[in-house]
């Protein structure tokens, strides 16, 4: 309260709708088809919701939804064992939903958080410039915070430390399973935006469907590391060519060649083209 009347740092926390007094205080989720926006007769959104509310519910249902939205990614590990890895860290995309709440400019009126559920990456979007002398190359080492009080609400629930260190956390979470660094930049220059990559491209999307479940049973457990990668290989992009095998496994096209052969003869393989000499033929999993 400031003479007798409720600020911003104790409604957004505490009223129950806050974006009543302040339009902007809303959090947007979109969750896309494919890996651009598209408008018009083109529009491509599958998902939408906005969250009005005090801050602690608000970020309570956003977290809910996005974990509900989040796929799995399904591959053969080098150990021959099949792995389940979640799309991104949870801890990295909860804390970028968190340090938007927390630290966006809620004088920047007729804009909102909006959070953009692309096939191949996620992004967070705040509205407002990088605080005070937090910049896009110290902000891994530089504490400030716009809102401090916000900021102290949020520290009593569990969820806000040192602006700093919740970047510096998201940087090895993503680093931990093997993903790009997470990128910031300040689109036009009046925001902060957060982008998560899922490299789809190296991992295989079957939320119900196992490798496994796709050869004999007990055939994995008998292949070799070589025979391995090339199963895997075709269950990952649907397809193996002699050429990508070598350079998976670093071996020459002779022998990568001899062991498409013998997947096929074990009929795991199939081969398709029209010559031992086609320039396109390649090998799929056996159906």
């Amino acid at each position: 309260m400031r003479d007798g009347k409720l600020t911003a740092a104790g409604a957004l926390p505490f009223a129950q709708d806050p974006s009543v007094m302040m339009p902007q205080a809303r959090v947007r989720v979109l969750r896309y088809d494919g890996i651009k926006m598209e408008t018009g007769k083109r529009l491509n959104i599958t998902k939408e919701r906005t969250f009005c509310g005090p801050l602690p519910k608000v970020i309570q249902d956003v977290h809910l939804l996005i974990s509900s939205m989040l796929r799995e990614f399904q591959f053969l590990g080098p150990d021959g064992t099949f792995q389940i890895v979640p799309e991104y860290p949870e801890f990295a995309w909860f804390e970028g939903l968190v340090n938007a709440v927390t630290h966006r400019d809620y004088s920047f009126r007729g804009n909102y958080i909006r959070i953009s559920m692309f096939d191949d990456c996620l992004e967070i979007t705040s509205p407002g410039k990088l605080p005070n002398i937090v910049t896009l190359d110290n902000m891994r080492t530089t504490r400030y915070s716009r809102n401090p009080r916000i900021a102290r609400t949020l520290i009593e629930f569990g969820w806000v430390r040192e602006l700093n260190e919740d970047v510096q956390r998201i940087y090895g979470e993503m680093q931990r399973m093997l993903l790009h660094d997470p990128t910031f930049s300040e689109p036009d220059g009046v925001r902060v935006q957060l982008t998560l990559e899922n490299n789809i491209v190296a991992r295989t999307a079957r939320r119900r469907e196992a490798l496994e479940d796709k050869l004999p049973k007990g055939a994995l457990s008998k292949l070799n590391e070589y025979e391995l990668a090339a199963i895997r290989l075709a269950f990952a992009s649907g397809r193996v060519t002699t050429k990508e095998l070598a350079e998976e496994i670093d071996k020459g096209s002779t022998l990568c060649s001899k062991v498409l052969r013998g997947l096929v003869k074990k009929s795991l393989l199939e081969w398709h083209g029209t010559s031992p000499n086609d320039p396109r033929q390649y090998y799929s999993l056996t159906e």
